[in-house]
């Protein structure tokens, strides 16, 4: 049987108080349409995404992130009857079974909406709606059923009476339908209610006075049907789906040690045995090897961390870390950053578009940019590599076996060969040849005297001078 996905995507959620169309608010790795549709990609179906508020933004989204997914514009939003029918216009001859989806539901499960489908088309109903028994059903849509447990119609809460509003069964705002019954039921709709719009939840209705079957699917999990209209319900939804993607985790293998404080993206991959610290953000396209150890307070946005590696205070975006790495704390790093086996970057140590081989170290208070670095080479404290002119910016090599002194600068660009050392306080300009070391610096000059007759009467001036008294007062020792 062919499928037909519909998400209502068109308004513009003015209670969010944003510029940002409220379907595409982001929630753990991604928009809340983002979410939607990845429930429903195990349905197998051709998608169409209504837009209306925003529409350019919205579709930019989708092209970018769900591009199998096509659009129809609801120009002016004259209720969820009007932009499913426009929805259908839309479509080359629509059959089989349709499913239509609120855009803002993003904790829908897939195997929740598979069951649904499933049912609808085993009974051969002409629609089945998900429904759940909720504790607050203030808001929501209610399912209103005779004595026999039949459903009678959906009314919207604003247009119920007194006992219906008590029924705690609501609507989700998540349908399936037989497509023809569907695109005959949408040209009876009114707009003889309170928004005086067109209801798809009215097509229930006309079919149960038509003698169709009709059939109601409840989630198991009412949290699943939960939709936002505003900043706090966002943050709501954040933390539920933080707390489902946490357990799932540690049923997994995983160790979190303070699943309160652990964000872990929908996107995020994490093996069995890796341990997350408390306060650890795991986003987008992150993922944990087996036996890492992650935090604490750590964030990692689009990074991949190998078998066995320690990360620890440290941020890093579009970094590879290498198995048996480690790094941290406080430690930054940026797009580009390799960090080979056995590798370290120690504390305050900035990388950037860089990779370093196996066993090579920076230790410490360091900036490491636009550079290739060879294996079991050490990179002393306070080293900075001088990448960028002001107009382009340039490569520097580093070979292996190479240890580098303190305060050494390498200006771009450069090379220095394997086995090669650099003297305390070089600035290297020039290629350095292997096993050669290098010192670039000028020589020392001390101007005895300079502090008394520079700085007269200074704290420094009579310390000075008090030193030198005693040193002239000391007995001189012969050998």
């Amino acid at each position: 049987m062919t499928r037909t996905v519909i998400v209502l995507a068109a308004g513009e959620g003015k209670r969010m108080k944003s510029d940002l169309p409220k379907v595409l608010h982001p929630l753990l790795g991604r928009s809340l349409v983002g979410h939607v549709l990845a429930a429903a990609a195990p349905l197998d179906a051709q998608t169409l995404v209504v837009v209306g508020h925003r529409a350019e933004q919205v579709a930019a989204h989708l092209a970018e992130t769900a591009p199998a997914a096509r659009t129809a514009l609801q120009a002016q939003q004259n209720g969820t009857g009007h932009a499913v029918r426009i929805a259908l216009e839309a479509l080359d001859d629509v059959s089989g079974t349709v499913i239509v989806l609120n855009g803002d539901v993003p904790l829908l499960r897939e195997q929740t909406l598979t069951d649904l489908v499933e049912a609808h088309e085993s009974a051969g109903a002409a629609a089945t709606v998900l429904g759940a028994t909720v504790p607050d059903p203030v808001g929501l849509g209610r399912l209103i059923r005779d004595t026999d447990g039949a459903l009678v119609r959906i009314v919207e809460e604003r247009d119920a009476s007194a006992d219906e509003r008590a029924v705690r069964e609501i609507n989700a705002g998540i349908y399936a339908f037989d497509a023809a019954a569907l695109r005959l039921a949408l040209t009876k709709l009114t707009t003889q209610n309170d928004q005086g719009e067109e209801y798809l939840t009215d097509v229930f209705g006309l079919l149960v006075a038509e003698g169709a079957p009709v059939r109601v699917h409840l989630a198991a999990d009412h949290t699943e049907t939960l939709g936002c209209n505003d900043r706090a319900e966002l943050a709501a939804l954040r933390a539920l789906m933080r707390d489902r993607i946490n357990t799932a985790l540690m049923r997994s293998g995983v160790t979190i040690m303070d699943p309160a404080t652990t964000w872990v993206d929908a996107t995020v991959t994490v093996e069995r045995d890796a341990v997350l610290e408390p306060n650890t953000q795991l986003r987008g396209a992150t993922s944990v090897a087996t036996g890492a150890v992650v935090g604490p307070d750590v964030t990692l946005i689009d990074t991949s961390v190998g078998e066995q590696a320690q990360v620890v205070r440290a941020h890093a975006v579009q970094a590879q870390i290498g198995p048996n790495v480690s790094v941290g704390p406080y430690a930054y790093l940026r797009p580009g950053a390799v960090i080979g086996r056995k590798g370290k970057v120690g504390t305050f140590v900035e990388i950037k578009n860089a990779s370093l081989g196996e066993g090579t170290k920076v230790p410490h208070l360091s900036y490491v940019g636009d550079a290739t670095i060879g294996e079991q080479t050490n990179i002393g404290a306070g080293n900075l590599f001088a990448n960028y002119s002001g107009t382009t910016k340039s490569h520097t090599v580093i070979g292996s076996h190479v240890k580098t002194a303190c305060d050494t600068t390498f200006v771009a660009p450069v090379r220095v060969g394997d086995g090669a050392y650099t003297a305390a306080g070089s600035v290297v300009d020039k290629d350095v040849p292997p096993g050669a070391l290098a010192v670039a610096r000028a020589h020392q000059r001390n101007i005895e005297g300079w502090v008394r007759r520079a700085r007269p009467g200074s704290a420094g001036a009579e310390a000075a001078e008090q030193a030198l008294a005693q040193q002239r007062e000391l007995p001189t020792t012969e050998g």
